[in-house]
């Protein structure tokens, strides 16, 4: 079974006795759903509902772990501590532990299947990890194959819009739990059918191009190229124009809907 340390990915505990009202007033998901070997995927997003981080959950005595990209924790702890007010929580980045994924079999002790995809695998938040028997590398053209966003390579903080990204099919969002940051333009995204882009998997035929690079079909920008490794990649593209010839660069891009992917039909040509 493949096993891989994510070095780009930290781990943040909130402590307190109010760290579930806390967090469930203020993340996309229910906390109150996690347990210590079952994780939630959760947002965190600007009042106006704009993707700023996205993080993994799992209960621990006494306290909730947090699996959050290296390069936002800092300011995942400065956003949600600006709203401690008068809560009994603490956030802190606990020394020497990792992150860890692995795919192709059962979860070992104190891992969560990863809650996104059965097909994912499981994460493990640890201060003592488990061999590794993969790459970094290898995990990455794992979560491309599924189609799986990847934080602030796929999405653009204070711009993105979760339900592009796929946070409806994939559980990242609770439609029940009631208010949180971000809350209303989520829902009506949802409910009145707004969403005009899809972050899709691609096959690139050609040089990968780099992110930022306009996908054009006909001459037209119609999205972006995101994330990418090797022959696959992450684009946002507009949802009536991924039937088409596609092109990024000096590569041909070739979308691949996954089967969890729910697209409305096509309004324009």
């Amino acid at each position: 079974m493949p096993i891989a340390t994510l070095p780009d990915r930290a781990v943040l505990e909130v402590t307190g006795e109010d760290r579930l009202a806390f967090l469930q007033g203020l993340i996309s998901n229910d906390v109150t759903q996690i347990g210590e070997e079952r994780a939630l995927w959760a947002a965190l997003l600007t009042p106006q509902g704009k993707w700023l981080a996205d993080f993994f959950l799992a209960a621990a005595p006494d306290r909730v772990l947090m699996d959050v990209e290296a390069g936002l924790a800092e300011m995942v702890m400065a956003k949600l501590l600006r709203f401690r007010l008068r809560s009994k929580v603490a956030m802190s980045r606990p020394e020497g532990w990792v992150v860890q994924a692995g795919w192709g079999g059962a979860a070992p002790p104190g891992a969560s299947p990863d809650p996104r995809l059965p097909e994912a695998g499981w994460r493990l938040m640890t201060p003592a990890p488990l061999p590794t028997s993969a790459s970094l590398d290898e995990y990455d053209a794992h979560r491309l194959a599924l189609g799986l966003p990847d934080g602030s390579r796929d999405m653009e903080a204070e711009h993105s819009i979760l339900l592009e990204a796929g946070f409806d099919e994939l559980n990242g969002v609770s439609w029940t739990k009631g208010c949180y940051m971000g809350q209303e333009l989520t829902a009506r995204t949802k409910y009145r059918g707004l969403i005009k882009k899809r972050l899709v998997p691609v096959l690139v035929e050609g040089p990968l191009p780099p992110r930022g690079t306009p996908v054009t079909r006909g001459g037209a920008e119609v999205g972006e190229m995101r994330s990418g490794q090797g022959k696959r990649g992450m684009a946002l593209i507009r949802i009536a124009a991924l039937g088409g010839d596609l092109r990024a660069g000096e590569a041909r891009l070739r979308p691949v809907v996954p089967a969890w992917m729910k697209l409305p039909e096509a309004t324009e040509a």
